[in-house]
């Protein structure tokens, strides 16, 4: 008996564990002998296994997508290129965090994206993942004292370089979600939606809002009632009840006019710094 006979033998839910739940190589000639086979259950395996195929190759086209401005750096020798990206520029409460990470030539990790349209769960997986297997990886945070005196635009730019100069080992290039870092020791690109088109700026964007999420859970225990673990500081209707209900806490940014109107302060706007306007982000975790 050949092999492929041996495989045909078998129960069709032994084949669908080794070839689909288990992702083994399907030997040649055994899918067309399926799309072949008199057994229901053996066609539907082979359709199975087909989707799986083209999902594969699509998956593999779309990271290859993600990583076009990567390989024009890696083929012009820039062996280290870091993307930066921030998370908590919209929230009322708590810090802007920024992560710059460095990958290797070539990284792929299957599912990966902008951190906003990920669920936390594969959020938390993946920036175990990307910490792993970086070359180099950093946080920076500016604070709520600094959001209130600087503004949230340059707050958001103190972050991204804190987290920049905190890589090691430091970068040749940079590529920066939709902005410029001031004073940047290296070359830099900003990306309009870089989070959804380069690789590297969604690797920096998952770490970010996963370390600033950490954060806020963390202070949700020191101030209670406000729903920071469950929000993060964005300002949810939930969040909106708590600061009219309660007032607003230490990591409240008095800058902003919800919480300038729930302290009774008037209002004022906070990109009277000549800022440029904040690209929105989502209203919750």
């Amino acid at each position: 008996m050949s092999d492929l006979e041996r495989f045909l033998a078998q129960p069709i839910g032994q084949l669908r564990e080794r070839f689909l739940t288990r992702g083994r190589p399907v030997p040649d000639g055994l899918l067309e002998a399926l799309e072949q086979d008199e057994r229901r259950a053996a066609r539907e395996l082979a359709r199975a296994i087909r989707a799986r195929r083209e999902k594969n190759r699509s998956e593999g086209q779309r990271l290859r997508n993600l990583l076009r401005f990567e390989v024009e750096l890696w083929e012009a020798g820039h062996l280290h290129v870091a993307g930066v990206d921030e998370a908590g520029m919209a929230p009322l409460a708590g810090p802007v965090v920024a992560a710059a990470v460095i990958l290797p030539r070539s990284y792929r990790l299957r599912g990966i994206d902008d951190s906003k349209v990920l669920d936390a769960e594969t959020r938390e997986r993946m920036a175990a993942e990307l910490k792993r297997d970086a070359v180099g990886w950093a946080v920076g945070v500016a604070e709520v004292e600094e959001i209130d005196r600087l503004n949230i635009y340059h707050a958001g730019l103190l972050a991204l370089r804190r987290a920049l100069l905190g890589l090691c080992p430091s970068p040749s290039f940079v590529l920066v979600d939709a902005r410029r870092i001031p004073e940047c020791p290296v070359p830099q690109r900003g990306i309009v939606h870089g989070d959804a088109l380069s690789l590297t700026i969604a690797a920096a964007s998952i770490i970010a809002k996963t370390t600033r999420d950490a954060h806020m859970a963390d202070l949700d225990t020191r101030y209670p009632g406000y729903g920071f673990a469950a929000h993060k500081g964005y300002p949810t209707p939930q969040h909106e009840t708590a600061l009219r209900t309660l007032g607003a806490c230490p990591i409240h940014r008095r800058s902003f006019a919800p919480v300038r109107q729930a302290l009774g302060l008037d209002p004022i706007q906070e990109l009277l710094f000549e800022a440029p306007p904040v690209p929105p982000e989502p209203s919750g975790p």
